[in-house]
């Protein structure tokens, strides 16, 4: 124990009279491993807290309080007693004393062994015995701590202290200026009124002394270490601003005060805070200052200077009429929304009716804002306005006027609550009426606010009976078929969808047939522009009835039409250009789209659209095959790439049993010449499409759409004969002299490995396909290198995708391929094809593997073999790295170029003096994200950049004049005494773009010479 007695006295001794701050550490481990108790420790610290002199008596109890501050958990209940007892009488002590003696306090509040009553003895001693502004900051802070534990963990306590608690804490915080320590009062007077602690006569001190501080004015200092901002600051005072109805009555003439403020700031605030505390109120709270505040919420909407107030008052409005709205009537009792709703229509609803309509949007919003409350107030405005709207609509000549009065009742449509669709029935003959009337005129803009008018008339129940859905469907279609307007059109397309969705039979019955017979008639066009015409609407119609195919009864009624079409523009019976036949492959998929998910959909797809599909191009083929000089639209390859999303998209949403049948289908057609499941089945009986018939090239261009079929099906589904045709496919890859053939053969390959199981099988495979693609490549004297590159970098793209451990032999290998003297431009730009995403095989639409963030893991895994065989490379080869190394980097995700581009930035720089113009723009898209906030390295080689730049913005391709001046902005935002060497050079260099013939050139300049 003497030992121990020691210890703890040359601990005191150094703290106290040597003034050894860290020995406050040594006291506390002192006191957690065992040596010595909080009571021994007080023993030897007694000389010390008796001591004559104040600033020994303060350093002896900042010992305790600090070993206090670590070690609370440990103390019994009547150590807890007497320290409080201590502390207390020592907060009568000399000033100097106070600060460590709070921080005591502050410790010993978060005991949990705390003595009944002593949270009350603390706080009075407190209050009566300290003026807690005129304490330094974190001895205030302390303070406001303490009472944040206490409420904490001895709410019951504090609360019999009744209101004297909340006099207290109003003393304490009257005067306070630091935003940290407001932060931490805010949150005190939070909890006072939301725990129920008794206000008292002391609510309007509580409020006043909160108040004071709105609206918040604080902009925090640059690089603030607290990180306090002004919203958090609002949103605190805010939170004890509108928490209690017993401060209806200071804050409401408040706000209407602040309403009248010139600052916008305080004007948002004052609306916001309105718009939060009427969601506390009820209607006796606000009633006597109803008048008040319309009149501050009409003059922030009629004399708007900034959207966000007028959205704020809007919504404050709002929220107001939905306090009003739940008052419960008695029958001796003022009705304040009746009071209310009339001071707004008294003020609002003449505005609508004025010749000029000059206020009729303000107003016509603000008495949408209080529709939008309640059901009641809608079922009162709506009686009102309502009438005085369509009499306005149906008296007005103007179109420019119709058309406004038109967008306020759309508006009144759109934000009447949902389920209260009887607000309208009164009316609904009418409102069908203007409707009508509205797309009967010839000005565009009124007839696509008609548009949308139908549309939300459609969408509320009960307001467009069945002859009224026939006859807007005869106003739009005679729209279609009319007017040339692309607005009008688009907003027509996209009612008929809506309408569709609602009211499938009578678009069935009155729509499809209307647009059938319109796109095949007036065959016999001779005039330019009549053809010219005819072939807008078309495109129209056939836009129309991919909208309207959004319904299984829908879609079983337009995909025969559709196909029609493609049918007679094969036979010729109907004329359609190939940019029709496009537009209805587009049509298709987009119905394939957005169809619901049904099986009655599926078997469409499976049994009639797929198949028809298949017969067409079969038939389009065979005819090519012949001697015959008339050559079917079908046979473009625009239109069988146009066919392949079609049928991939369908495959891809079929369910599996489905799915399986056309794999089945599809492997027999190809592989076996089976045809039995085409429809108008007179096909010859041996069709070889998977092989090239001499120059011939018709039929095995037909693999697309084998592709399109297999490599969309879902993972689960097996394809059948997957060895036979994957031989079948490398094959035809191989030897195939048709581009199209071939890289569709290649890609179908490639979609069948990446889905192929991991194994033996597949591993066997793929390296029988490199040896064959590698005997290839590797005889210069070969025809098929390009074929056998293309099949490469299919499988190559299969691999990376699902990171399978062989895809390295073959990056190895198109890494070589850089140098080759006829492959190396091809090769770089493989680059591109690995990184990109590939929008008919090989991505997640069509289910195949692939894993998250290969682009990171291939960059990671081979930017260090392109700066290698960058440097290895004679001169004449360096632009194919360059060109690789650009295409790889562009398509990396902006945060990985930022991160990884210094490294790389040499070959960056080498690659903008490269002539190829791809590499140019490739790499100045890449550098550009980098410049904003620009790595030391690159600021280092600020003078190799600005050259490089400057040389670059008189470039021929515009695309890549208008990148550099781009990057050329960025770097004036370089530390200044980096850039202002350049600022006279790159001046004079920008006088010429200035000049440009090209006007987004010369507006690129300009940003860039302001910015220098």
């Amino acid at each position: 124990m003497a030992a121990d007695s020691t210890l703890v006295l040359s601990l005191v001794e150094e703290f106290v009279s040597g003034l050894q701050d860290s020995k406050a550490k040594d006291a506390v481990k002192g006191v957690r491993d065992g040596e010595f108790t909080i009571l021994q420790l007080v023993e030897a610290l007694g000389l010390s807290l008796t001591s004559s002199q104040p600033h020994t008596r303060a350093r002896g109890v900042q010992l305790l309080s600090e070993v206090l501050q670590e070690c609370y958990g440990e103390l019994t209940e009547r150590e807890v007693e007497v320290l409080i007892a201590f502390y207390e009488n020592r907060l009568k002590d000399h000033y100097v004393v106070t600060p460590p003696v709070l921080q005591g306090l502050k410790a010993l509040t978060k005991s949990t062994t705390l003595p009944p009553g002593s949270a009350v003895s603390m706080l009075r001693s407190v209050f009566q015995d300290i003026h807690v502004q005129s304490l330094m900051l974190t001895e205030r802070a302390c303070v406001y701590n303490m009472l944040i534990n206490l409420m904490e963990t001895r709410e019951a306590e504090l609360k019999g202290l009744g209101a004297d608690f909340v006099f207290g804490f109003v003393q304490s915080m009257d005067g306070e200026r630091d935003p940290r320590n407001l932060l931490l009062a805010f949150q005190i007077a939070k909890s006072l009124i939301h725990r129920g602690y008794d206000l008292g006569k002391f609510t309007e001190e509580l409020f006043e002394v909160t108040s004071c501080y709105f609206p918040i004015d604080f902009t925090p200092p640059a690089n603030d270490p607290h990180g306090i901002t002004r919203e958090e600051l609002i949103q605190a005072l805010r939170a004890v601003l509108t928490g209690t109805p017993k401060f209806a009555e200071f804050l409401l003439p408040l706000l209407i005060e602040k309403l009248d403020s010139d600052v916008q700031s305080a004007k948002l605030d004052s609306l916001q805070t309105l718009a939060a505390c009427v969601s506390q109120y009820e209607h006796k709270d606000v009633a006597e200052f109803l008048e008040g505040l319309w009149t501050s919420l009409r003059r922030e909407v009629f004399q708007t200077s900034s959207e966000k107030t007028e959205s704020a008052g809007l919504a404050a409005l709002t929220a107001l009429t939905s306090c009003l709205s739940r008052s419960v009537l008695s029958s001796d009792s003022e009705d304040s929304l009746s009071t209310f709703l009339d001071l707004i229509l008294k003020d609002c609803k003449h505005h609508l009716c004025e010749p000029d309509l000059k206020l009729v949007w303000p107003s016509a919003k603000l008495l949408q804002a209080a529709c939008s409350a309640s059901a009641r107030a809608s079922h009162i405005i709506t009686a009102a306005v309502m009438p005085s709207l369509i009499e306005q609509y149906n008296s007005r000549t103007q179109c420019s006027h119709r058309r406004t009065l038109l967008e306020v009742v759309f508006l009144y449509l759109h934000l009447v609550p949902s389920s209260d669709e009887s607000v309208f029935s009164a009316f609904r003959e009418a409102l069908c009426s203007i409707v009508f009337s509205a797309l009967s005129e010839s000005n565009s803009s009124l007839q696509i606010t008609a548009t949308s008018m139908l549309t939300s008339l459609a969408q509320q129940t009960g307001l467009l009976v069945e002859s009224d859905i026939e006859l807007a469907l005869d106003h739009l279609t005679r729209l279609l078929l009319t007017e040339e307007d692309d607005r009008v059109s688009l907003s027509v397309v996209e009612c008929a969808g809506a309408l569709a969705q609602l009211h499938p039979a009578v678009v069935v019955t009155k729509l499809i047939p209307r647009l059938k017979s319109e796109m095949f008639t007036l065959n016999m066009i001779v005039e330019a522009s009549e053809l010219h015409s005819h072939h807008a609407v078309r495109q129209r119609c056939l836009s129309a009835l991919a909208a309207v195919s959004t319904q299984p009864s829908v879609v079983q009624e337009s995909t025969p039409v559709l196909l029609e079409v493609l049918s007679s523009a094969h036979t010729g019976s109907v004329s359609f250009s190939v940019d029709e036949v496009v537009l209805t492959c587009r049509s298709l998929q987009k119905i394939a789209e957005q169809v619901q998910d049904t099986e009655e959909t599926g078997r469409c797809f499976h049994d009639v659209v797929i198949p028809r599909l298949l017969s067409l191009a079969l038939q389009a083929a065979l005819q090519g095959e012949g001697s015959s000089g008339t050559r079917s639209a079908l046979m473009e390859e625009v239109v069988l790439s146009a066919m392949v999303p079609v049928v991939s998209t369908s495959c891809s949403r079929l369910q599996p049993t489905l799915a399986g049948q056309t794999a089945s289908r599809a492997v027999s057609l190809f592989l076996d010449s089976n045809v039995s499941f085409l429809p108008d089945n007179s096909f010859p009986s041996h069709i070889q499409l998977l092989k090239q018939q001499g120059d011939s090239w018709s039929l095995s261009q037909l693999v697309c759409l084998l592709m399109g079929c297999v490599c969309s099906l879902p993972r689960s589904v097996e394809v059948p004969q997957i060895d036979k045709l994957l031989s079948a496919l490398e094959e035809m890859s191989c030897t195939c002299s048709h581009p199209l053939s071939y890289t569709s053969a290649a890609k179908c390959f490639a979609g069948l490995v990446n889905k192929k199981p991991q194994g033996d099988s597949l591993d066997g495979l793929i390296q029988r396909t490199m040896k064959r693609v590698c005997s290839e490549l590797d005889s210069p004297s070969s025809s098929v290198r390009t074929q056998a590159f293309t099949l490469m970098i299919w499988v190559a793209k299969a691999l990376l995708l699902r990171y399978h451990p062989l895809f390295t032999t073959l990056t190895d290998k198109l890494f070589s391929l850089l140098d080759d003297a006829d492959l190396g431009p091809m090769a770089a730009d493989g680059f591109s094809l690995l990184m990109s995403d590939s929008p008919d095989v090989l991505n997640r639409a069509c289910h195949a593997d692939v894993r998250i963030m290969y682009r990171q893991r291939f960059f990671s895994e081979n930017s260090a073999k392109l700066v290698q065989g960058f440097n290895a490379a004679p001169q004449e080869k360096k632009s194919n790295y360059l060109k690789a190394l650009s295409n790889i980097v562009n398509k990396l995700p902006k945060q990985v170029q930022v991160t990884e581009l210094p490294a790389l930035l040499s070959l960056l720089l080498e690659a903008l003096s490269c002539p190829d113009q791809s590499i140019q723009l490739s790499t100045l898209s890449c550098l550009e994200p980098v410049l904003i906030n620009p790595p030391q390295v690159l600021i280092q080689q600020l003078e190799a950049l600005v050259n490089r730049l400057l040389a670059l913005i008189c470039s021929p391709a515009m695309s890549v004049r208008i990148a550099s001046l781009s990057c050329i902005s960025a770097l004036s935002h370089f530390p200044v005494h980096e850039v202002l060497p350049f600022r006279a050079r790159v001046l004079r260099a920008l006088a010429k773009p200035l000049d440009d013939k090209k006007r987004l050139v010369r507006r690129e300049a300009v940003q860039a010479r302001g910015e220098w």
